[in-house]
């Protein structure tokens, strides 16, 4: 009978504790560590776990921006971001970035760890996220590394006067909810193309699922004519379009998915697999019309 009771509370006592274990993972609070309201945003950091978030309020939701790990900062959290760094098997030693939209400033940080000697131009709307990105998200700028505090489109415009060029360019600017109308017009895609280096590669992460999906897409072919797109179950609805300036070589880009590989899983990507998901999107439906400056109803699509 004692033996019987003994075995009886040591199972009890394993449930018990399993049990505690199963509450304590479940009943994780997230934490707001900041919260800030701009000119455009409401603006929070959110601690759950070892992740931090930066999260954008707006009329109808709160949308995470940029998250890390803060365990292993190195290690991207989301998906699209290593979609968007994988399109550099297209261009595998870029010297001058573009980035619109800042986040936490994980991709400017990644891409400056991975080439040391980049130069980076990152252009925020928004100087409370570029407060937020220095200050919680370890946003690092060097003499090469700057951050530009004003609307992505009249950066680029005033680029293009200066004629500058950028071997690669990443188009990553949401206000919370969706990209804003001036940013996904033929005329925006034009300029920006026009700042694309002879061998250099576009990047836009965008939405896999809306109607304005067909819309962007009509518009960007009309810019560049086909296009590559990584989307699947696990990007969270986006779609991130991949555009080099001229298309290398088959044997190139194989030899650099080679080389970028073991680079890159520090990241926590996996080329290989990303590689796969890359689709060439070359049959645009006609029925959508081109998003102009004169026609974009981004906030309605």
């Amino acid at each position: 009978m004692q033996k019987y009771l003994y075995s009886l509370n040591l199972n009890l006592s394993r449930f018990i504790a399993l049990a505690i274990f199963i509450s304590a993972s479940f009943t994780t609070q997230a934490k707001v560590i900041k919260e800030e309201r701009s000119l455009y945003r409401n603006i929070f950091v959110e601690d759950k776990g070892n992740v931090r978030c930066l999260k954008f309020s707006v009329k109808r939701k709160t949308s995470s921006q940029s998250c890390i790990n803060k365990d292993n900062p190195q290690k991207l959290v989301f998906n699209y971001t290593k979609y968007v760094m994988s399109s550099l098997v297209f261009i595998p030693n870029p010297q001058k970035v573009l980035i619109i939209g800042l986040g936490g400033g994980t991709l400017s940080n990644s891409l400056l760890e991975l080439y040391p000697q980049i130069e980076i131009d990152n252009v925020e709307i928004d100087p409370a996220v570029v407060r937020v990105a220095k200050n919680y998200f370890d946003f690092k700028e060097t003499d090469k590394v700057r951050s530009h505090t004003k609307d992505g489109r009249i950066f680029i415009k005033r680029a293009q006067r200066k004629q500058q060029r950028y071997d690669l360019i990443i188009l990553d600017a949401f206000n919370g909810e969706y990209i804003p109308e001036h940013l996904l017009t033929q005329e925006f895609l034009e300029e920006t193309k026009s700042l694309l280096t002879e061998q250099g590669v576009l990047v836009a992460n965008t939405f896999s699922s809306s109607k304005l999906f067909h819309h962007e897409s009509a518009t960007y072919h009309a810019v560049f004519g086909d296009f590559y797109s990584i989307s699947n179950e696990n990007s969270s609805g986006n779609r991130v379009i991949i555009i080099p300036n001229k298309m290398p070589l088959a044997s190139e880009i194989g030899n650099n998915v080679e080389t970028l590989t073991l680079p890159l899983a520090k990241y926590d990507i996996k080329l290989f697999n990303v590689i796969s998901f890359m689709d060439l999107e070359k049959d645009v439906e006609s029925d959508y019309r081109v998003l102009t400056d004169q026609y974009s109803p981004a906030n309605l699509l």
